[in-house]
């Protein structure tokens, strides 16, 4: 009997030979986990970095069983440590507080299996390791680092240390996204050939992230920590020594998505954009990027367009995959995901995929009786009717599901949906979206580029 492949297209034997170091370690450890736990016992947890983004995970995580948090740190102790371990306090997770995380680390050791890393893009390859030298299996968030050559030091200590790691491409587990691949792209080849991408992610304009007067950090510890002042530490996105900007920021999770239903990672990309809205001297990043892919596949070349705005909403954030047989339309937002078949000649009915529970029929409209209604132009074509995703979250947050299949791993139930690997390979195509700006020009990609 053949070997099941994983979604990354590997049979199992030829993924645990091609990381055997790693693998046997992997392995070994998940089932010690498990052994020790049963598969059911708490995993302790700390947080690391509480903001918004950090409190996201802290709530998804509760909705997990199993999983108590332990210990929280953040260097905001006035506002973002004191609410978030008053918070886990009251939901029943007693947690020591902490503001740096060698502290934590040092005080914690032989507490806890797992860290959940939410800070500033710029630490977290520092902290990553260090958790995973000290014996944890680590979730950080994306961007994994905004410097390539720390994101490969973070894969090498995975690989070194045989701990988890999980970076957060949330989209990577979320059912409506497997689903669209593993049946819709993999097994029934909806789309037909892929011919091309279109994606967006639009925010509307926004006054920069203020904080309350009577919880200011001094400038000594903002300086310790990498901040120039409490403006920076807030709005860090935005600076180049700290984030990526809004390319990183938010078109990471969605670029992700393209090589992944795509099978491959991109021949080249040229980009155009500019910090043409706000003031260069608080927004230092792009508030604009229009950006264009290549990505050449076994079928042919697929043209991929993203773009991403911080000064308009319009039509929000959502991924379309379009070939010669039909198109998806796909958001993390359950409010859009429609499959439409093409009207032309030749394309085969989906009938067959709508018995089988992959498609559901679209829904039969009233005609409408108008006389009187113009004629379409013999250039136009009615708008094709729209198949839903019969796959909802069943009511989960986003961040749910990738944080269950970490878990899960950490017990040795299952393998990481995107581990280091994977999320390296997204960081070179982002960064390198940023280079093409700067260059205002096309740039290549090695296939060297996307290897540790």
């Amino acid at each position: 009997m053949s070997e099941p492949k994983t979604q990354y297209g590997i049979d199992r034997r030829s993924f645990l030979r091609s990381t055997a170091a790693v693998g046997a370690g992997l392995a070994f450890s998940s089932r010690m986990f498990a052994a020790a736990s049963g598969g059911g016992s708490d995993i302790n947890v700390a947080l690391l970095g509480a903001g918004a983004e950090g409190q996201v995970l802290m709530e998804a995580c509760r909705k997990i069983p199993n999983v108590k948090f332990k210990a929280v740190c953040d260097i905001w102790e006035a506002y973002n440590q004191k609410r978030v371990a008053n918070l886990l306090g009251r939901y029943g997770h007693k947690c020591n507080a902490y503001v740096d995380y060698r502290e934590m680390l040092d005080k914690e050791k032989g507490k806890i299996d797992a860290v959940i890393i939410a800070t500033p893009d710029f630490w977290h390859a520092e902290q990553a390791i260090a958790c995973m030298e000290a014996g944890l299996n680590v979730y950080c968030e994306k961007e994994m680092s905004n410097d390539l050559a720390k994101a490969k030091q973070m894969v090498e200590t995975q690989k070194k240390t045989g701990k988890l790691l999980q970076i957060g491409h949330q989209r990577r587990s979320n059912p409506r996204y497997l689903h669209c691949y593993d049946k819709l792209i993999k097994e029934a080849k909806l789309l037909g050939r892929m011919t091309t991408v279109n994606g967006q992610w639009n925010r509307s304009a926004q006054e920069p992230l203020g904080w309350p007067k009577n919880a200011v950090m001094d400038d000594a510890t903002l300086a310790k920590y990498g901040f120039a002042s409490m403006e920076q530490f807030r709005n860090w996105r935005w600076y180049k020594k700290l984030g990526g900007g809004p390319i990183v920021d938010l078109g990471s999770h969605q670029i992700d998505i393209y090589a992944w239903f795509l099978g491959t990672t991109p021949k080249g990309v040229m980009a155009s954009g500019g910090t043409d809205y706000y003031d260069k001297k608080t927004h230092e990043w792009y508030d604009n990027v229009l950006t264009i892919f290549d990505f050449e596949t076994k079928e042919g070349i697929v043209r991929a367009f993203y773009q991403v705005l911080t000064t308009n909403s319009n039509q929000g954030y959502y991924e379309t995959f379009m070939g010669d047989q039909g198109t998806l339309v796909i958001s993390e937002s359950s409010a859009r995901g429609s499959v439409y078949r093409e009207q032309g000649a030749g394309v085969p009915d989906w009938d067959k995929w709508v018995k089988l529970g992959f498609i559901k029929e679209p829904k039969k409209e009233e005609p409408k009786k108008d006389a009187g209604a113009a004629v379409l132009d013999v250039r136009e074509t009615m708008a094709p009717p729209a198949y839903e995703i019969p796959v909802t979250m069943e009511g989960k947050p986003y961040h749910q599901p990738h944080l269950e299949n970490f878990f899960d791993a950490v017990r040795g139930k299952a393998k990481l949906n995107c581990p280091g690997e994977i999320g390296y390979e997204t960081a070179v195509m982002v960064l390198k979206v940023n280079e093409s700006v700067e260059a205002a020009r096309r740039l290549e990609f090695k296939p060297d580029e996307f290897k540790v």
